[in-house]
């Protein structure tokens, strides 16, 4: 195969990747995007083995390590419940930082000629954010699925610690260019990336923990494209490129989202405190957060506290307007289902229901777009917060299964925590606020809830999967 022909093909895989990667625009085109994405990769895999000199005295070995990691893939992702997507997730990119950096090693420490300086600096690239993103996604993934603890890990001098690993992974780059076998050069580069990218999630957690894998994902596509470049491989290049300016356009979506510059998650900052809103429901004044009760005549008995399963069973009922707010407690529920049996059950009773997902619910992003997607939601009644959130005012019901960080008025009335400045849901202003929530302890972040001590609040603490079916029950 001539070199135009080789250019034709490469330029074909590149055009299928990006057609599907745009699918991803909208949850009903992600499964088909999803698919072509898929097919291009296997199609680079398969010429980039084909143009490799060596498959002809190795071709049986290829094809056993091709054969024996896709049954090992399969077998763990079929095992996965949607719980523990986003930790596969974080442990299958950092495996893609890993290749990229076992492969420059080898690369560069072969028997071939010395390698140029344009070589010597794209290895010195690719270890690093190989290593570096490696390490920091086997943080993320055991914070995710709660090998470790979960909240952010601050050592003694964490960001001299940082500096000082900055500064030897330069140093040690910087020997590549030297004269001599590069090999140690390499294997210090990526032990001392290691220490770095630990160090560097350890101290990530709570509502950042989208933000952080979005951002490990880029630098994994970064690390992939250098790699490229040291082999002389155009379609790694390429799809390495469009990885890594996808995850970073990703990352900054949900920054914003969060009001949050993203060095002010990199090292640990809180987001700016905006000004409290004017309306009552979102009033900073704590005498406005909860509604005093009203006082008992003398004459009158007290009065049994009603059951709040039956006042959300009629808060529903009288519902011509609902919005249901899905979190990561719906995952762990796997309420998914009942969330979606409940919300038709209204809709056939002539209820308007829509859903409304925050940028960053759930440990990953698009992870509640997946559960509710699983569920057979119809993709037109989800919404993003900044489409849906001045609607919550004219709605009767909103219910919250599984979210507390997302709806949590403190992040608008209180200033100094993890949350405080970050845009949330407005579902405090319904009329009546359903939470289908394990228990009232805070959430990701650490921070109290308010919302819990509303007057128009129902509150159904305990296991969503059960209470969403005694809902439904009471309902029939």
């Amino acid at each position: 195969m001539n070199n135009a022909a080789n250019i034709a093909v490469d330029i074909a895989i590149i055009l299928v990747l990006i057609a599907g990667i745009s699918r991803f625009r909208t949850p009903a085109g992600a499964r088909f995007g999803n698919a072509m994405a898929a097919l291009a990769l296997l199609f680079a895999v398969a010429v980039a083995l084909y143009r490799n000199p060596m498959l002809s005295s190795n071709a049986t070995l290829a094809a056993f390590a091709l054969a024996a990691s896709s049954l090992a893939a399969w077998r763990v992702s079929a095992k996965i419940n949607m719980t523990r997507i986003p930790s596969l997730v974080a442990f299958q990119n950092g495996a893609g930082g890993l290749a990229a950096l076992l492969v420059a090693i080898v690369e560069m420490s072969g028997a071939g000629p010395a390698p140029g300086a344009v070589a010597s600096a794209a290895a010195a690239v690719s270890v690093s954010l190989g290593a570096a993103t490696f390490s920091g996604s086997m943080i993320a993934s055991l914070k995710l699925s709660g090998k470790i603890r979960q909240t952010p890990t601050v050592v003694p001098g964490h960001n001299i610690a940082l500096l000082f690993l900055s500064a030897a992974c330069a140093a040690a780059a910087a020997l590549l260019f030297a004269p001599g076998d590069p090999t140690s050069a390499l294997v210090s580069l990526a032990f001392l990336s290691l220490a770095f990218g630990a160090l560097f999630s350890i101290r990530i957690g709570g509502a950042d923990m989208p933000v952080l894998i979005s951002f490990l994902n880029a630098a994994t596509g970064m690390a992939a494209a250098f790699c490229g470049i040291v082999i002389q491989n155009r379609l790694l290049i390429a799809c390495g490129a469009v990885v890594a300016s996808s995850g970073f356009i990703l990352t900054m979506v949900m920054c914003r989202a969060m009001n949050r510059s993203l060095m002010n998650i990199i090292v640990g900052g809180k987001a700016p405190a905006r000004p409290p809103a004017s309306s009552p429901a979102t009033a900073s004044s704590p005498e406005l957060t909860a509604a005093p009760p009203a006082p008992v005549a003398a004459s009158q008995p007290e009065q049994p506290a009603a059951d709040p399963l039956s006042l959300a069973a009629d808060a529903l009922r009288a519902a011509k307007k609902l919005i249901v707010i899905p979190g990561y407690g719906m995952a762990i529920a796997q309420a998914q289902s009942e969330t979606v049996a409940l919300a038709g059950m209204l809709e056939q009773a002539g209820t308007e229901v829509k859903y409304a997902v925050h940028p960053v619910a759930g440990r990953m992003p698009g992870h509640m777009h997946v559960l509710l997607a699983e569920a057979d939601v119809d993709y037109d009644k989800l919404f993003e917060m900044d489409d849906i959130n001045a609607e919550f005012a004219e709605t009767d019901v909103a219910l919250i299964v599984g979210a507390c960080d997302v709806v949590n008025p403190a992040a608008k009335e209180k200033e100094g925590t993890p949350i405080s400045g970050m845009p949330v849901l407005n579902a405090g202003d319904a009329r009546s606020v359903i939470v289908c929530n394990f228990d009232d302890k805070p959430g990701y972040s650490g921070v109290p809830n308010p919302l819990y001590e509303r007057p128009n609040a129902i509150l159904l603490f305990g296991d969503a999967k059960a209470t969403l079916a005694s809902l439904i029950a009471k309902l029939k």
